[in-house]
């Protein structure tokens, strides 16, 4: 029972630790950079819109288009 107790005790450190670091740090959290989109020979499925400055992913406008006509008919109905 002491091991679990310690071990425990030692990963709750090591998270305190991290969290302490990413707060400290002074940076904001930041993404991937495109994640599957950087590896060469993988086609993303916006056709790499996602990776363009102003490129637009046809999948989110589709789901932008829903919403908004969602939107419109919960208005008026």
């Amino acid at each position: 029972m002491t091991t679990v107790f310690l071990a425990f005790l030692v990963f709750t450190a090591a998270v305190l630790a991290l969290c302490a670091g990413t707060l400290l740090g002074g940076r904001r959290i930041a993404g991937s950079c495109g994640g599957l989109n950087n590896l060469p020979g993988i086609q993303s499925d916006c056709g790499g819109a996602c990776r363009k400055p102003g490129g637009v992913c046809p999948r989110k406008a589709a789901a932008e288009a829903a919403r908004r006509e969602a939107e419109r008919n919960a208005a008026s109905g």
